[in-house]
């Protein structure tokens, strides 16, 4: 099949698009400007989301769209960062929707991202694809962000939505930004450490986004995180314990804030996400526990 992928650049974009190369599917990223480090054999098409929907010839021969694209959250957020991660999200797919429903033939599925930023902070609670979502600005995106998104089902397309937890990969995201501290053994828990960080090897990320592609039936929203949730002082150990490096120095909140103002939120935010979804539909993770995955990783 041909799937068309936007933010094929990104940290699952690079990991997503070998996999489909080597199944045998054809792959046509979308972007504002063709990016070096594309695997041969991939196709590019120019697509500027801020100027309107994609070309018709672009889409017309897809059969999966997977929709990655979307302005960075972790950074320190201003009035523009906010407008800007905003409309990424919610203008950028309202566009890419508008360039379905002119398909003669539109693709079989969209593959959207979203994430567990769509529950906000809910302490303990045990959440599942069905709970509702939390207040505040992260939640009111990802809640028009899937909007926009399921509104392709008007046109025939069966949509799939991932919210996706930290995504762990030593080449990019936040294991990267993590690794340097703690490989000298200054790391440590975030605060008391008691928030619950929903988190998804890179590997079964890519792999359940193959899975939604190729399943017929599979559509709404998926908790892309792994099924034993652990918080942020048990994250920290199994990362220090695959690093052999100690853990003991706390980050406090006062300097969370300090570095990363209003964003700072997002990571004491407690989400104890279950992959109900998937796991009813017979998903199975290759990396479900923490410590496992950070082997893999690190090896």
């Amino acid at each position: 099949m041909r799937v068309v992928i936007t933010g094929a650049s990104g940290l699952i974009g690079r990991r997503l698009i070998p996999r489909l190369l080597a199944a045998g599917h054809q792959v046509r990223a979308l972007g504002r400007a063709p990016k070096k480090g594309l695997p041969a054999g991939t196709e590019f098409a120019i697509w500027d989301p801020t100027k309107g929907p994609p070309a018709p010839g672009s889409l017309e021969d897809a059969d999966a769209v997977v929709h990655l694209a979307g302005e960075p959250v972790s950074q320190r957020w201003s009035a523009e960062v906010k407008r800007r991660i905003r409309s990424s999200r919610v203008d950028g797919t309202l566009r890419l929707v508008e360039g379905l429903r002119s398909c003669a033939r539109p693709p079989a599925v969209l593959v959207q991202a979203s994430a567990v930023g769509y529950y906000g902070d809910r302490g303990s609670e045990q959440l599942i694809e069905s709970s509702s979502p939390g207040t505040g600005f992260l939640p009111e995106v990802c809640v028009e962000w899937e909007q926009a998104g399921m509104a392709a089902g008007e046109s025939g397309v069966r949509v799939a939505l991932i919210r996706t937890g930290v995504v762990l990969a030593p080449e990019g995201g936040a294991l990267e930004k993590m690794l340097p501290a703690f490989k000298m053994g200054v790391g440590g828990r975030l605060g008391s450490g008691g928030q619950y960080m929903p988190w998804i090897h890179a590997e079964d990320l890519v792999s359940m986004i193959c899975w939604l592609i190729e399943r017929a039936s599979a559509s709404g929203p998926f908790n892309a995180c792994a099924p034993l949730p652990v918080t942020n002082i048990e994250f920290t150990s199994a990362l220090g314990r695959a690093l052999r490096r100690p853990t003991f120095l706390p980050v406090p909140l006062a300097a969370l804030r300090l570095l990363f103002g209003e964003m700072s939120e997002i990571m004491m935010s407690s989400q104890r996400v279950i992959p109900q979804a998937a796991a009813q539909a017979g998903f199975e993770f290759r990396h479900p526990e923490i410590f496992g995955a950070f082997r893999d990783l690190l090896s």
